[in-house]
């Protein structure tokens, strides 16, 4: 025989339920074999809480759950849109005397790419040509580049910026860009 007054209060939220009902079960059997004893099923010194109290936490628990569900969603939705803005991909390696970037840039024809080159960055621009117009098909997923893009790459060394060249070949961007050789000056001891 189960003590209705206690089950009111052992009403709970997510995971709470299932140990709740394991203690229901244990409290039956101890019961039987106490035969009519009745124990709690709260802690020692944990104060009674009413049923709306445990009505309201159970809300604000879901309620929270939900944000945290959102939460990821947003996320996600986030990081696809920022990792979108920054294609085309590309590399950048230093050597000794030179740095090289490789971009990818598939569907790209020479003729519309640009390069601008200063000591410490360089700007690729790219203009990719849709191959359906929007009111002639629906996309239902769309990651190819479309329209113009653009790459600014911030160097970390300065180079020289009129001995660079570039060449495009198999859909790849290739720019070589030698290094400036720092400056060196004999100081005088006194």
């Amino acid at each position: 025989m189960v003590d209705e007054k206690n089950l009111e209060g052992t009403q709970g939220t997510g995971a709470d339920e299932g140990a709740e009902k394991v203690q229901l079960g244990k409290k039956a059997e101890s019961e039987e074999s106490t035969a009519g004893e009745t124990r709690s099923l709260r802690k020692e010194g944990e104060p009674d809480t009413p049923k709306g109290r445990t009505q309201a936490e159970k809300m604000f628990n879901d309620f929270i759950s939900t944000i945290r569900d959102r939460q990821e969603d947003f996320s996600k939705a986030i990081t696809d849109y920022t990792s979108s803005l920054q294609k085309p991909l590309a590399d950048v390696v230093e050597t000794d005397d030179e740095l090289i970037i490789k971009t990818d840039l598939p569907g790209a024809k020479k003729e519309d790419i640009n390069v601008t080159l200063s000591e410490t960055a360089v700007e690729i621009t790219a203009k990719f040509e849709e191959e359906y117009k929007e009111e002639e098909v629906d996309y239902i997923r769309r990651e190819r580049n479309f329209g113009e893009t653009v790459k600014i790459i911030e160097l970390p060394v300065k180079v020289k910026v009129k001995a660079a060249t570039a060449k495009f070949e198999d859909s790849v961007l290739t720019i070589t860009l030698p290094k400036e050789e720092a400056e060196k000056i004999n100081v005088d001891i006194k």
